[in-house]
């Protein structure tokens, strides 16, 4: 029998969850796979979590070097968070030719070509299947099981913060204030929530998924972030006359080696799959172009479901002699010309405009002069001499709607534009 020794850094949430599941999984891990897996030593200060947990104290420091200096221990996950000192203690761990299992999606979006650099040089393994989707096992599939395809698209719900306030929305009628206040409360929102609502926990995801999609570095500065606090509960309402349903997206595609990336809110028509997503769960939707269009569902976040994907890549991890590499993420030398910031979709625009003769002429004259024609049009009563107009337009690209906004937003028939949204299909 096989065995493995294994560090966790730290027993917040997540390392909780490992460890619990560690231990009452090992015998079936040990019969189904072959190897015995031994929890040898634990970073953490916090001796209430250690006490919690009932795990021996004598296995428990906050001194790196006795990871570091144990040959026995060969796996290292890591449970920190942040970019250091997990960075730090990667590198050093990867050195030392210990292969690396972490949940750290901002760590790995940002530092993939400085960890794979270190683990090439002595063959350790870099696992991070947790970092993307909580437990759904997005990674592996990207990896494993996707061979007979080029994956043409990526589109996601990819932070449940963010959908579950958007359900809150949607379903029960919140504003965006009480709908954040209540994820903070059920523990689904930091009490800074920045990096889940201004989406750069989504972007940091798909940096990730993008790369390995495609085999082609994605990285994190050519991914366009737009978050959700700027939704109305207006845009939800006038979205469900319209039989659409408004989510934050990550999405990226690959038009033959032109990649786009961008995470933002977005309408989507209520027949799509990821529009009956709700709550905290998380999809990611791929289209390959032999195997069209699959779904992957799931918790996107917590201890257990979390703990099972870093568990899955420990026993991943321990039962290959050899470790993947990931040669693309060294590459520094793309060109902008790769990316395609000029990217198209519908746009939803909601704007007041002077109830009068002429009006919307001239709103639609100044769409059709930068090539862009409407879909749907439609026009709110009277308020006092000002009228609410919505449009739906058909595709265009962000640099015609961007031009025409412009020139409709200072026009002295319109007293404001409230919003412009896109509609993915």
């Amino acid at each position: 029998m096989k065995k493995i020794g294994v560090a966790l850094l730290g027993l917040g949430t997540v390392g909780s969850g490992t460890y619990r599941i560690l231990k009452s999984q090992h015998d079936n891990i040990m019969n189904n796979y072959g190897v015995d897996i031994e929890i040898r030593h634990i970073l953490e200060k916090d001796m209430t979590k250690v006490n919690a947990l009932n795990i021996d104290p004598s296995i428990v420091s906050c001194d790196i070097n006795n990871i570091l200096n144990d040959d026995k221990i060969s796996i290292v996950a890591e449970f920190f968070g942040g970019i250091e000192p997990a960075r730090s203690f990667l590198i050093k761990s990867l050195e030392k030719g210990k292969s690396i299992v972490t949940a750290n999606k901002e760590l790995f979006s940002k530092h993939w070509a400085e960890l794979e650099a270190a683990a090439s040089l002595t063959g350790a393994g870099l696992y991070f299947e947790a970092s993307c989707v909580g437990g759904v096992p997005i990674i592996r599939a990207l990896q494993d099981s996707c061979q007979g395809n080029n994956i043409t698209c990526l589109k996601g719900i990819v932070n449940g913060t963010t959908n579950y306030i958007l359900t809150q929305m949607t379903d029960n009628g919140a504003n965006y204030s009480d709908a954040l206040k209540e994820a903070q409360r059920l523990g689904y929102a930091e009490a800074n929530p920045t990096a889940d609502v201004d989406g750069y926990d989504s972007s940091y995801k798909l940096s990730i998924l993008s790369t390995l999609a495609y085999g082609k570095k994605v990285p994190l500065s050519k991914v366009y972030c737009e978050g959700i606090s700027k939704i109305d509960i207006e845009d939800i309402n006038y979205g469900k006359r319209f039989g659409l349903t408004i989510k934050l997206l990550a999405i990226s595609k690959n038009n033959n080696g032109n990649i786009e990336a961008h995470v933002y809110p977005a309408f989507i028509p209520n027949e799509h799959p990821l529009a009956s997503v709700k709550g905290s769960f998380n999809a990611v939707y791929v289209t390959g172009n032999n195997v069209g269009d699959l779904m992957f569902y799931g918790r996107g976040a917590g201890d257990l479901p979390t703990g099972s994907a870093i568990v899955s890549d420990i026993v991943y991890a321990a039962t290959k002699a050899e470790h993947r590499r990931f040669p693309y993420a060294l590459d520094e030398a793309f060109l902008d010309s790769d990316f395609n910031t000029n990217f198209s979709c519908e746009y939803f625009i909601r704007l007041n405009a002077v109830d009068s003769v002429g009006v919307l002429s001239k709103i639609s004259g100044i769409f059709a002069q930068n090539g862009i024609s409407i879909t749907t049009m439609y026009q709110q009563a009277d308020k006092g001499g000002i009228c609410e107009l919505i449009f739906i337009t058909h595709i265009t690209n962000e640099e015609a709607l961007e031009k025409a906004m412009n020139t409709i937003k200072v026009l002295d028939c319109v007293a404001g534009v409230s919003s412009v949204l896109r509609v993915e299909r």
